[in-house]
């Protein structure tokens, strides 16, 4: 009896440590993803309740040429940086995971534009892309080469705003790279090296191994971020030219929050979510397959 009533009060002691937790996941999480589905299901706007439409909002969206030209776009934004930012954060971590000052002053470095609002990073690239007086303008004429408007060239628009968000988001990616062959032991390296093997055999057979389940967080951490990519695309070309570079975020707020049709935004959000949750989920599958066959 004694044994079962301190087991509940362990119980409930746990539960109180946490309930503030469960209690925020709750209001700041649960409740607006449903009610998030519940106005995708109504004819909304910010001034006044209201009136359900069933699924005429999901309908009036994928009959949207913009949207669908939206969805192209972000998923070919997607396919543009998370490769590179995985690569090459793996590139930096692997030239950078040294005991040496210089070592430590480059993690610093590149790990810098991390930390940088989105407002700071639009500028310094417009001012590297910028027509006649731009950084990559003077390049050009010095080869003597015609310049190029990348901003306004609707097959260039979108690699424009990805090489500024490589630049500004490869810190994190290098930082959990370094952290994870930080944890690798020493001592599998030099039975490697008492082998005989090179430094690609050790690469493809230690390095990459050890580390896959951090490649795979990576790849998902990226994705989540890269497919709510906003803030460039807005700052640096405001989807333009013709919507060449409109992602599906900056699609919502135009909606929700520019023809203040919030239903409709709405919608385009939880379309949004199942289009990362099952990128996320094709991710998590396929490397857990691969896995499963080695």
């Amino acid at each position: 009896m004694n044994q079962a009533m301190h087991m509940n009060e362990s119980r409930l002691r746990n539960g109180l440590f946490v309930a503030p937790f469960v209690f925020v996941f709750v209001c700041l999480l649960v409740i607006p993803l449903f009610w998030g589905f519940w106005l995708g299901l109504t004819k909304a706007d910010l001034f006044g309740p209201g009136k359900f439409v069933g699924i005429a909002n999901y309908t009036r969206l994928f009959n949207d040429k913009i949207f669908r030209g939206a969805v192209l776009n972000t998923l070919y934004f997607v396919v543009l940086t998370v490769p590179v930012l995985a690569v090459f954060g793996l590139a930096l971590a692997l030239a950078l995971n040294r005991k040496t000052r210089f070592a430590s002053v480059m993690r610093a470095v590149f790990f810098a534009s991390s930390v940088l609002s989105v407002t700071v990073v639009t500028l310094i690239w417009r001012i590297v892309f910028i027509p006649d007086i731009g950084l990559l303008s003077n390049i050009f004429g010095w080869f003597g080469l015609p310049q190029v408007t990348f901003l306004s060239n609707a097959r260039l628009a979108l690699p424009a705003v990805a090489i500024a968000t490589v630049w500004w988001g490869v810190g994190l990616p290098m930082m959990l790279f370094l952290a994870a062959l930080q944890q690798v032991p020493g001592e599998i390296y030099e039975a490697a090296a008492l082998d005989n093997a090179g430094r690609w055999k050790t690469l493809w057979r230690i390095t990459l191994p050890s580390i896959r389940r951090t490649f795979l967080l990576v790849l998902i951490i990226q994705s989540v971020l890269q497919f709510q990519v906003f803030g460039q695309a807005q700052l640096m070309t405001q989807g333009g030219p013709n919507n060449a570079s409109r992602p599906i975020v900056l699609y919502i707020y135009d909606v929700a929050f520019t023809r203040f049709d919030v239903g409709m935004g709405a919608a385009t959000s939880q379309v949004l979510f199942a289009i990362i949750l099952m990128a996320g989920m094709l991710q998590y599958f396929l490397s857990n397959r691969r896995g499963e066959n080695r």
